[in-house]
């Protein structure tokens, strides 16, 4: 089947609870060097040790702030470049003492999805935070088919009995019902406590290194293999993705310039197909492939599962590949090439155990690949 809101919503809920990871391999370019910021800030990072919470941090360092984390201290955190305070807590049950009685210039809220933990994490930080930064997602939107959907498009609506009182079970269990609701009451809260003191990113697919998820990643293995490839649709379907170092790293510099409202944060900064993005890797890659597209109808007949694409046609989450990002790089999103990302995700990815790397989280093996195209074929023919 495609690529279903189910899909977006799952692995958006578990990118955050990614377990600390290897270091991030580069593309055997040395990155440009990064300017020390006007002004210091002291920044506080609700998580910081999930996927782009070190891309925030490692991006801070460099400019010059000072970063403590909060969390539970449940992951092993990352060698840090420089100082990085380290506070422990719960947000499930309420242990917020080690934030009590301090005071930062901002706050960046990267874990949550219920809306209690924002309730009461303002009981502690509300007068103590100068501005709150809250990443949310696209998922918030009511309605998923429409392309170009903007910041100002209604958000989903929650239909349980107690917002307040519903859980990470909860959450995992109903997660396509409940995700994009709890996270639009998650923002609700951001602006009832922080109001214009706040700043809501939503982004869409995360992608490249510490990506856990492998929904991105399968493109860019399967490529690398070469061959026949099995590519859904007619190749034109929209594709949308942001490198999870730009998301990081974009959060701090919003923080710097303190840029209030609520942003689309998805890439990239022109029309983006799924035809375009498997070239894209190729070029990378540099292997041969052969693209055979099968229809939609025949994805869904055939029941399996091919990450990140959505169909542009028919389908109620077909927005998702079209979000306007207009706002967001008014506000000075910068967005590396497809190039890079795929590059630095190829290296990392190959750096990782070789039993994680035999065990893709998302897409189809080679095996069932092969059996596909054999049946569309056979169809095509029959």
């Amino acid at each position: 089947m495609n690529t279903t809101r189910r899909d977006l919503l799952k692995f958006g809920a578990l990118a955050t609870a990614a377990t600390a990871l290897p270091s991030i391999a580069s593309s055997g370019t040395a990155p440009a060097p990064v300017g020390k910021a006007a002004k210091p800030l002291d920044i506080l990072i609700l998580g910081g040790t999930g996927f782009t919470g070190p891309f925030q941090v490692n991006y801070a360092l460099a400019r010059g702030h000072k970063v403590t984390l909060f969390n539970r201290g449940k992951r092993p955190s990352p060698e840090w470049p420089g100082e990085v305070e380290q506070l422990h807590g719960d947000r499930n049950t309420g242990d917020l003492k080690s934030l009590a009685g301090r005071k930062w210039d901002v706050c960046i809220d990267n874990p949550t999805s219920l809306p209690f933990w924002v309730r009461d994490a303002a009981k502690v930080l509300k007068d103590n935070v100068g501005h709150y930064m809250f990443i949310s997602t696209i998922s918030v939107y009511a309605d998923g088919s429409k392309p170009g959907m903007t910041e100002d498009a209604p958000l989903a609506v929650y239909k349980g009995k107690d917002a307040m009182a519903e859980t990470q079970a909860n959450l995992m269990a109903d997660i396509e019902n409940l995700y994009g609701p709890l996270k639009a009451l998650s923002e609700a809260e951001v602006r009832k406590h922080y109001g214009e003191r706040s700043t809501i990113v939503r982004p869409g697919y995360i992608v490249g290194p510490r990506d856990e998820t492998d929904r991105f990643t399968y493109w860019p293995l399967r490529v690398a293999q070469g061959g026949e490839m099995l590519v859904p649709g007619d190749g034109q379907d929209p594709i949308q993705v942001i490198d999870g170092r730009d998301l990081g790293e974009w959060m701090i510099r919003l923080a710097e310039a303190r840029t209030y409202g609520i942003f689309n944060a998805v890439g990239p900064d022109y029309p983006l197909s799924t035809d375009a993005m498997i070239y894209g890797c190729q070029a990378v890659t540099a292997n041969g492939i052969q693209l055979t597209h099968v229809s939609p109808q025949f994805i869904d007949e055939q029941k399996v599962e091919l990450p990140i694409w959505v169909p542009r046609a028919d389908n109620p989450y077909a927005g998702y590949g079209s979000v306007s990002n207009a706002r967001a790089l008014a506000a000075g999103l910068t967005l590396r090439p497809l190039a890079t990302t795929v590059a630095d995700l190829l290296d990392w990815f190959h750096a990782l155990p070789a039993e994680r790397q035999a065990k893709p989280r998302a897409g189809i093996s080679r095996e069932k690949e092969a059996e596909l195209l054999a049946a569309w074929k056979a169809r095509k023919t029959g």
